[in-house]
């Protein structure tokens, strides 16, 4: 066992992530995941339904916490505004899973499967938060509107986040997209 990544489940993480980039997602197998982990088999099935859940596992707790900013965002802000906040503090989220996430997105964008997967991921969040943004009082279609701007501004930053190796912070990010966004929506 290795004393770097004791927990068992970020060990099973490691694994999966080198065994799907030296052979590809489909051709590891769970047992092989939780071999190459120094875990049993039975193991991986503790913590992942099946391997693709290594990659997608946390889309539910990204979900909850983004849906619990955009709901707790001061009620002054615009819904775009309110989203981009909610987004900007994931960001803290992210930091400490960097090359996971430079990982992840290699092995997704390989795999047609996979980045239907992540599709659905990313509408489920844009549902989500049209749902809180309702809740909050904003009107449709604007809820609908915000929140998949909202996602858009998520996905641009998500990518340059992971391809900018230079550059820290998530945050920060976000604002430049959003601001991107605000200029070419208002013909700038």
């Amino acid at each position: 066992m290795s004393r770097w990544e004791p927990n068992a489940r970020g060990r099973l993480e490691k694994a999966a992530l080198e065994l799907y980039s030296e052979r590809g997602f489909e051709q590891a197998t769970a047992a092989e995941i939780a071999a190459r982990a120094g875990l049993a088999e039975r193991t991986f099935f503790r913590h992942f339904a099946d391997k693709r859940e290594v990659l997608f596992g946390g889309a539910g707790e990204l979900q909850e916490l983004l849906v619990h900013k955009v709901a707790n965002a001061p009620d002054s802000l615009a819904p775009i505004d309110a989203v981009a906040a909610a987004l900007e503090g994931l960001g803290a989220m992210f930091e400490q899973r960097r090359e996971f996430s430079r990982q992840r997105q290699s092995v997704i964008a390989a795999n047609a499967e996979l980045q239907e997967r992540e599709l659905i991921k990313l509408a489920k969040l844009s549902a989500a938060v049209a749902d809180v943004l309702r809740r909050r009082g904003v009107a449709d279609p604007a809820a609908s509107l915000a929140a998949e701007a909202g996602i858009a501004v998520f996905k641009i930053t998500f990518q340059r986040w992971i391809d900018e190796t230079n550059h820290p912070d998530f945050g920060q990010l976000v604002r430049e997209s959003l601001a991107e966004l605000k200029a070419v929506t208002a013909g700038e």
